[in-house]
């Protein structure tokens, strides 16, 4: 089988897009062999069970074809050992904010989504660029589906992913731009940052369309795209963070001017459907003088620490949950979730009383037990407390008024 490439008027064949994709499908089908242009051949060579040959151009294509060449297998291409975790930003770095740590590091530990609410300056984006560098590294399996995804939108390097990736797209981009699609569709950010962290900063700005787009995904971990009589799915399963202002001046509590028809269009730009999908919430409030001019202190912990904690909490949840095809427990749907973190009678009298005075819809209620399995998780508990409980409610956010208060 061939992959479909580009011919200079030289005769050398140029690189192709998607040439991974092309060796699974190759594979899927039951060939044995793939050729492709010379520079795609390390990235389609990742692939096992597929013999892959390098094409350099279309004479030596016409010389294989009459027998007169024979190219050797390619070899898959070596992973850069500059893109690793450790060259990620360190959470050391940010000062102050305990809050916002714990609840990144919950983020990180069971793939939950994350929404911080505070001034500018605060460190809102300092904090969100640094949840990929306290996540694990990709698995093979997961590094592989990152790879088959940036190479499908024609920006890998052709090599096997080894960190995850990180989409910080700017409030202006349309619904195509961030789940996909065109006349030609092509994946979106949420899309790119498959497996990693989609950073969606000033989340009241981005148009209502865009980010109500994002439902499904959020949800199914996927989007599909139907164009005529064909059905695309492209894989979108990423941690969002996003983050906002208390209110449209973003000035402190006791300095806003804002009136009250200006807080409730601000607040009206935030789809209810949207945030009730989001598991965490958590108040970023600006970092006091004296600990910004202080000195470094070494109670602060690296991202190599935190990352440690979070990779146990990860183990446990790939052991507790083997056969069901899900990572971590924020990609457990409904009835996996009633199955795999049961309440006892304490703990059920605690979500009742809770609820009362708390609104949640069904799906906010899974989403609480998904982020108090992660908890105890990360305490290293097979049961939950009621500790475990009272935190994830915590960070619940049943209405926009809770923020802007």
């Amino acid at each position: 089988m061939r992959a479909r490439g580009r011919a200079s008027l030289s005769g050398e064949l140029r690189p192709v897009r998607g040439a991974l994709n092309a060796a699974l499908g190759a594979r899927r089908a039951g060939y044995r062999r793939l050729l492709v242009p010379a520079a795609n051949a390390p990235e389609a060579a990742l692939v096992d069970g597929i013999e892959v040959s390098a094409i350099p151009s279309l004479t030596r294509l016409a010389d294989l074809l009459h027998g007169r060449w024979t190219p050797e297998p390619a070899e898959p291409a070596v992973p850069d050992p500059g893109e690793t975790a450790s060259e990620q930003p360190d959470l050391a770095d940010v000062r102050g904010q305990a809050d916002a740590k714990r609840a990144l590091e919950i983020a990180a530990a069971g793939g939950h989504n994350l929404l911080m609410v505070g001034p500018p300056g605060a460190g809102k984006t300092m904090i969100a660029r640094r949840l990929p560098g306290i996540l694990p590294p990709p698995s093979f399996e997961e590094a592989l589906e990152i790879t088959q995804v940036h190479s499908a939108a024609g920006i890998g390097n052709g090599r096997l992913a080894t960190a995850r990736p990180f989409r910080a797209p700017h409030h202006t981009i349309s619904a195509q731009g961030l789940v996909g699609g065109g006349a030609r569709p092509m994946p979106g950010e949420i899309t790119l940052a498959h497996r990693g962290v989609l950073f969606l900063d000033e989340l009241p700005e981005f148009a209502r369309a865009a980010v109500d787009a994002l439902r499904q995904p959020l949800e199914e971990g996927r989007v599909e795209i139907t164009r005529g009589q064909q059905a695309l799915d492209f894989p979108a399963n990423a941690i969002v963070v996003a983050a906002c202002n208390r209110c449209p001046c973003a000035r402190p509590p006791d300095r806003c001017a804002c009136t009250a028809l200006e807080l409730a269009r601000y607040q009206r730009r935030l789809s209810g459907p949207l945030v009730d999908r989001i598991d965490l919430v958590c108040q970023v409030e600006t970092v006091p003088a004296v600990e910004l001019v202080g000195r470094s202190g070494e109670d602060r912990e690296s991202s190599a620490e935190v990352r440690t904690r979070i990779a146990e909490a990860r183990k446990r949840q790939l052991a507790r949950l083997a056969g069901t095809g899900v990572l971590c427990n924020g990609d457990m749907d409904g009835r996996l979730t009633r199955r795999e973190v049961p309440l006892d009678k304490d703990l059920a009298a605690r979500l009742l009383a809770v609820r009362s005075r708390l609104p949640l819809s069904g799906r906010g209620h899974d989403r609480v037990l998904r982020v108090a399995r992660t908890i105890a998780d990360l305490e290293g508990r097979d049961a939950l407390a009621v500790s475990d409980l009272d935190e994830a409610l915590s960070y619940r956010l049943d209405s926009w008024e809770r923020v802007a208060a």
